[in-house]
């Protein structure tokens, strides 16, 4: 009796230690095969710091359609890891539209937060229902609130891959959240003005989105014939320069600047037209108007980072729509129609810039030649299989729109749109008479990058009533397009230190339950998993009692 007293105790005492080990110890398994939940380097760096709370609303609480289940399942897990690195990470699950008698108001509050909310037509073996959610979560910490949307919507996605999709931008969403609150000292970003530069209305929404990571500053450049020095000091103190649209060209004194800039470890995101037409010009008695080159004095510049900006229109079968009136006064009618001038641009999903993002739309854009040196070059951008250039000067009709395009002529796509240049710069300017003489200037730089767009447009946004509209949106076709992510994307990824935009190239692929053939084969699963039972076990019954039969029978 004794000895048993002994080993009860024993086993009490060796459970009492492993626990206490287990407070200071700890591991986590992740079992899954594209190890979702496996956290990188750059995500664990981003919550290091936190040594207050830090509250996370998601705002997926109450009842969920099936794939916001899963959303939310994965979106828990993730900020589990999160947690398990830094206990001062607090989340919780919130049902924003609990209370019913406020619901319209509520949904009036988070809208003017900036909070977009999510029609789901939800079809349960034949009874369709209509819901309003809202996949955002609010990162709270101190007195700062930082937004995170949880759904990403690409068009044509099926309900798995908008699944898949958003749980691939998890953790870089969360991870760069937490960079954000953590910023004690932003980056400089110069927007170039001076050269006919798009005016500030129609870069206000892409400005104000990423003053939540660098401070911004204007460059004037046509200071340069006076005191070129000064200009390229005041360069200097940014960590990278905007050009945006120019229209203007370059004076050869200006070039040199923007080249000792880029040479000296300045990062730069041009965006540039090829040729001169915008929607305005062909608003005319005979809808109609001339496209030509457009000249920026910028050719030497890039050729010498081994790319070219071709005098050409790019006409695309995958177009993006414009809106034409016909009629007039109160019978007015606003039709959306074809536009082959302005692309709709799928992402090739090579890079972390333009991994997994919406279709963007490109207006009036031109071809990028690459040329072979030893700049390494990646396309960032390119238009569909089905498209062609289109030579310069061209007239460009609004009654194109009523002519059938002949497919046969789309034969020679995929030109190259945006292009990111990335090696140790020379300037353009070595082994050049100078056009103007600075103190020390630099004929070979270190490790660069810089990125190149065949489209001014693409950082522009629409303007109603004066007021800026959200880069991306098309207020006369209500649609919604990547262009904003995209230029996010790029300006992190030239400016990124950590590695943090790399976790964009991070594969999930999430199970899903086929729902038709759930329904297809409904009744014979229900059948094999109640009757078979059934039968085993009748079976087993008849077997083990004749056995007792012939067993006790004598």
């Amino acid at each position: 009796m004794k000895k048993k007293y002994v080993s009860i105790i024993k086993v009490v005492a060796i459970l009492i230690v492993v626990n206490i080990l287990a407070s200071f110890f700890h591991a986590r398994l992740d079992l899954t095969e594209d190890k979702r939940y496996t956290l990188t380097a750059s995500s664990l760096q981003s919550v290091q710091r936190f040594d207050s709370p830090v509250i996370i609303d998601i705002l997926l609480g109450g009842n969920l359609p099936a794939e916001f289940i899963k959303l939310k399942t994965e979106t828990q897990q993730l900020l589990q890891e999160f947690s398990s690195e830094n206990n001062n990470i607090k989340f919780n699950f919130v049902n924003p539209l609990e209370e019913e008698a406020s619901v319209n108001n509520i949904i009036s509050d988070l809208q003017g937060m900036g909070l977009t909310p999510v029609n789901v037509t939800i079809d349960h073996q034949g009874k369709v229902s209509q819901e309003i959610l809202f996949p955002w979560a609010l990162v709270n910490y101190n007195s700062t609130t930082i937004k995170v949307p949880l759904l990403k919507n690409k068009i044509g996605a099926t309900t798995e891959q908008r699944v898949n999709n958003s749980v691939q931008h998890l953790e870089y969403a969360f991870a760069n959240a937490f960079t954000k609150l953590n910023i004690t000292q932003k980056k400089r970003v110069a927007i170039i003005k001076g050269n006919g530069e798009l005016e500030d209305i129609y870069l206000a929404d892409f400005l104000t989105e990423i003053r939540e990571y660098y401070n911004i500053g204007a460059i004037t450049l046509d200071s340069v014939a006076k005191n070129p020095e000064k200009v390229l000091e005041q360069l200097n103190g940014f960590d990278a320069a905007i050009i945006a649209k120019p229209t203007i060209a370059f004076t050869e004194a200006e070039k040199y600047i923007l080249d000792q800039y880029m040479v000296q470890g300045g990062k730069s995101l041009w965006l540039v037209d090829g040729a001169v037409m915008e929607m305005d010009s062909l608003y005319n008695e005979k809808g109609a108007a001339f496209a030509v080159p457009r000249d920026v004095n910028l050719d030497d510049l890039f050729f010498k980072y081994g790319i070219r900006i071709n005098p050409v229109l790019v006409n695309d079968l995958y177009f993006t729509q414009i809106v034409i009136a016909s009629g007039e006064g109160n019978d007015s009618q606003y039709n959306p129609v074809p536009w082959y001038y302005h692309p709709m641009v799928f992402s090739k999903n090579n890079h972390p810039i333009n991994n997994n993002i919406e279709a963007l739309r490109l207006q009036f854009p031109s071809s990028i030649d690459t040329l072979a040196n030893g700049y390494k070059k990646q396309i960032l951008l390119q238009s569909s299989p089905l498209s062609k250039e289109e030579g310069l000067p061209k007239e460009i009709r609004l009654d194109i729109i009523n002519t059938p395009p002949i497919k046969e002529t789309y034969q020679q796509g995929n030109k190259p749109l945006a292009v990111l240049i990335e090696g140790e710069f020379t300037s353009a300017y070595s082994n050049r008479i100078k056009p103007i003489k600075l103190k020390d200037p630099i004929e070979k730089g270190s490790q660069n990058k810089m990125i190149v767009i065949a489209d001014g447009d693409l950082i522009k946004n629409q303007v109603s009533n004066k007021r800026p509209l959200e880069l991306g949106y098309d207020r006369w076709t209500n649609n919604f397009y990547g262009n904003k992510e995209f230029l996010i994307n790029s300006l992190n990824y030239l400016l990124d230190e950590t590695g943090l935009i790399n976790i964009r190239n991070k594969k999930v692929a999430i199970p899903f339950l086929d729902e038709e053939k759930i329904n297809d084969q409904k009744n014979k699963w229900q059948l094999i998993n109640i009757g078979l039972p059934l039968i085993l076990t009748l079976i087993c019954g008849l077997i083990i009692g004749n056995i007792r039969k012939k067993k006790y029978g004598h």
